[in-house]
């Protein structure tokens, strides 16, 4: 008697061989730039290539503001108004936990202060991934920004993904100074 798992496998290796070749021909008919992104090259050391990081981590020149952003409502003076991200991440960094902290404080102290999170990335990866990415570290810092009793109707999120880069440049440190979330102080 024949194993009857045995007469259908020819058939299911047929259907997955053409799931396989469809996937990839949608796959490379879609917009001209990859879907994944590149690993950010290192060196020997393992310190990434050309960056512009701090020991930390932190990118330097982060961006204080005393100012309003252009508006009528204040950031919290001397306090960076920028946080930067890991390459293809949307977690919140440590040495950034303390300007989300000074942000709180200012923006819940006064229910009439507004913000708009803008969310960044750098051009690698396919325009719909970065507009993607770029409202889940918005969201990231909104999070975080309520934990610590910020109201919900204080803040907006909008993702510009690569559409806004703040250095045109093709090599690591120009990719980390993109990746970011801006705070716009609005009213």
């Amino acid at each position: 008697m024949k194993n009857p798992k045995v007469e259908y496998l020819p058939m299911y290796r047929n259907l997955i061989l053409a799931l396989a070749t469809a996937s990839l021909l949608l796959t490379s008919a879609c917009s001209g730039k990859s879907a994944v992104k590149p690993a950010p090259t290192t060196s020997a050391a393992g310190a990434s290539t050309g960056a512009s990081a701090t020991g930390d981590g932190a990118v330097a020149n982060a961006g204080t503001v005393g100012d309003t952003g252009g508006s009528g409502a204040s950031a919290p003076a001397g306090v960076a108004r920028l946080i930067y991200f890991d390459f293809d991440s949307a977690e919140i960094r440590p040495e950034f936990v303390s300007v989300i902290a000074a942000h709180a404080r200012a923006i819940a102290a006064n229910a009439s202060i507004h913000v708009r999170l803008e969310g960044h990335t750098d051009e690698r990866g396919s325009p719909e991934y970065n507009i993607g990415l770029g409202e889940r570290r918005a969201q990231a810092v909104r999070r975080a920004l309520m934990l610590q009793g910020v109201g919900e109707g204080q803040l907006s999120t909008v993702s510009y993904g690569e559409e806004r880069p703040v250095a045109t440049g093709q090599t690591e440190a120009d990719w980390a100074k993109n990746r970011r979330v801006e705070f716009v102080y609005l009213n």
